[in-house]
């Protein structure tokens, strides 16, 4: 899939009241949801991941084991330029070592005049800065490290 292709998609979302739209087009996926805040986001574009085979039935059934509780790169959803604080001049959304919630706000990246907030997905602290604020960024371009901490 193209980024004149995603653009279309994000264009048409945001002249309808779709609460969500899913595509699918050769081994590509495209989700997007608006927010409560109205703007259209991109959590993820990839290639659909195979499914797995299932497991023999003289195999003994395991669990799944829990989401592995390292670092975690929250990602752009979508091309634009980062802004990291609100105006310049004013603090940063965050910054190394922070510690914050699910749904804090991290950045902002702009796209066609639009502002799109970036919200952290979990709690944590602020392991890393990716991105420095002004700087053009692709979809899927890491931004922010989460790690985990234990009172959060």
């Amino acid at each position: 899939m193209e980024a004149h292709q995603i653009k279309a998609f994000i264009d048409a979302m945001a002249a309808s009241d779709l609460e969500e739209m899913e595509v699918r087009h050769e081994g590509w996926e495209l989700r997007l949801v608006r927010h409560s805040h109205g703007a259209a986001s991109v959590p993820a574009v990839a290639p659909q991941a195979a499914v797995p085979a299932p497991s023999r039935s003289d195999e003994p059934a395991h669990p799944a084991p829990a989401a592995v509780a390292g670092p975690q790169e929250i990602r752009a959803p979508m091309f634009g330029v980062v802004h990291l604080q609100q105006a310049p001049g004013e603090p940063p959304f965050v910054r190394v070592g922070d510690v914050i919630e699910a749904g804090q706000m991290l950045c902002a990246i702009e796209a066609m005049k639009v502002f799109n907030d970036v919200r952290a997905d979990r709690g944590g602290r602020v392991a890393a800065v990716l991105v420095a604020s002004g700087a053009e960024v692709e979809a899927g371009q890491p931004l922010v490290t989460i790690e985990q901490v234990d009172h959060v």
